[in-house]
Parts: C-alpha cells; sequence; structure tokens
C-alpha cells in the first residue's frame, strides 16, 4: 500500500468517526456524555483537517472551483424558501 492510499484510508476512517462523534453529540442523554462526544468530535474533525490538508498539498485530494453561475443559482434557490 502507497503512502497515498494509507492516507485515502485514514481520511475514510476519521470522516466514520466523526459521523459516530457527531450522532452521539446528538442523542447524549445527560450534559456529561454530550460534553464528552461534543470535545471528541472538534478533536476527530481537528484530525480530519490535518489529513486533508496533507493531502491537498501534494496533490492527492485535488477540487474543482465551482462555477459562479451554479453558486449564484443555489443560493437564490435557497435564498426564496
Amino acid at each position: 500500500m502507497d503512502d497515498k492510499n494509507l492516507m485515502e484510508n485514514l481520511l475514510h476512517l476519521e470522516k466514520g468517526v466523526c459521523d459516530l462523534f457527531m450522532h452521539g453529540t446528538i442523542e447524549s442523554p445527560t450534559a456529561n456524555v454530550h460534553q464528552a462526544f461534543s470535545t471528541a468530535l472538534n478533536d476527530a474533525l481537528c484530525m480530519q483537517d490535518t489529513i486533508y490538508d496533507k493531502m491537498a498539498a501534494k496533490g492527492w485530494y485535488p477540487t474543482e472551483q465551482a462555477e459562479q453561475n451554479k453558486v449564484d443559482s443555489v443560493k437564490q434557490k435557497f435564498s426564496a424558501q
């Protein structure tokens, strides 16, 4: 397994962890449990961001610039609601 595949796997795992912690935060029965999940979620989101930044710096996570007319169309659609 090369470095790119390893980083992709780490990113996917971290996104899954974020999803689990988010649901734990939402469904927490007490303030203490909510705070524990919320803190863990924040830490996981920071780690996910770090992994993404490293992948993007190496060109392993290319992104495209959204077309302005599409952005404006979506803004208009949701501002009318």
